[in-house]
């Protein structure tokens, strides 16, 4: 199950081979062994690679089930609860994990020197498709999750703030950089904002549909990176966390201005309640709440404040 589950995901059998360590040939061996016992295909190959067939699918999805009972009956009868072990998968959407990948990894390998961190990133909806597959154990999202077999914890939100270019060409008439503008004045100047599938896109147009307006977006793209830069070159204005655009503010390259009323969104841990929880993923759990609170308590998260967790509730 565990070569399956490798092959599926590398989509290549040379790939599964380099990272389980195993001869090419052999893997295949297993594969067909299990196609000849189950009297069914399970992979298609192409010359582009390999996928798993529907009945494949269905294989995969329980692999990985399987293996996560297995970890957590393992670790059960060695009792390391006081030391635990293992692999943990964290979903990270970008902008999180370039503020928390360092920390939560630096603290992990103090405490938790037996576990290994396996970080990937992607936008907050593909991380979320990830949970559902079961290809990560934990991740961070940025909306709550009503899913069957997903659970959610707020953990802090973050202000959005409105941001155009430092330079001295013509401006509309906004109030000196720092003071506030309203959601209206800045839905209606030209906007840089991710594409309508985005979270924050999304919340952005509820906000607009709650205050009757439109947002006058000129351009969509799906990179912070990519919007700082077109609004530093003065192709219109955005609307971003303040932990994206502090440097660029300080730098001087960003004017910046808060929004009222204030827009904010919210920052969740989610797991999975289909799955066991191993006690490295259930310790990883616990970290990686308290690194997200220390990086609001120490301003490091710019923007951001711890939410109150309801009584008796913890992240782990």
């Amino acid at each position: 199950l565990r070569y399956f589950v490798a092959i599926a995901e590398q989509g290549s059998f040379s790939r599964a081979a380099a990272l389980l360590h195993v001869a090419q040939p052999a893997l295949s061996l297993h594969v067909r062994n299990m196609e000849t016992d189950l009297r069914v295909q399970l992979m298609h190959r192409s010359p582009k690679g390999v996928e798993p067939t529907e009945a494949g699918a269905i294989l995969l999805r329980n692999a990985r089930i399987i293996l996560d009972q297995l970890a957590a009956t393992e670790e059960e009868i060695r009792g390391r609860e006081s030391d635990p072990s293992g692999e943990v998968r964290l979903g990270l959407p970008g902008t999180v994990s370039e503020i928390l990948s360092v920390p939560l990894i630096t603290a992990t390998h103090l405490r938790y020197p037996r576990i290994t961190i396996r970080i990937a990133e992607a936008m907050s909806g593909f991380v979320l498709e990830w949970m559902r597959e079961a290809r990560i154990d934990l991740a961070i999202l940025y909306r709550d999750v009503s899913d069957h077999g997903i659970e959610t914890v707020r953990l802090l939100e973050e202000e959005l703030f409105f941001f155009g270019p430092a330079g001295d060409g013509a401006q509309p008439d906004l109030p000196p950089p720092g003071e506030a503008v309203s959601f209206a004045q800045a839905a209606g100047l030209p906007l840089i904002l991710p594409s309508p599938s985005h979270g924050l896109r999304e919340l952005l147009a509820r906000q607009a549909l709650a205050a009757d307006v439109a947002l006058n977006t000129v351009i969509d793209i799906d990179s912070y990176g990519n919007i700082k830069e077109l609004v530093r070159n003065g192709f219109g204005y955005s609307i971003l966390p303040a932990n994206a655009i502090t440097r660029e503010v300080q730098a001087g390259e960003l004017r910046r201005w808060s929004i009222v009323p204030a827009i904010r969104r919210s920052v969740h841990l989610a797991h999975s309640t289909e799955r066991p929880m191993t006690n490295a993923v259930a310790a990883i759990q616990a970290l990686a709440g308290e690194v997200l609170r220390d990086l609001v308590s120490t301003g490091r998260w710019a923007g951001a404040r711890a939410c109150e967790l309801p009584a008796g509730e913890d992240t782990a």
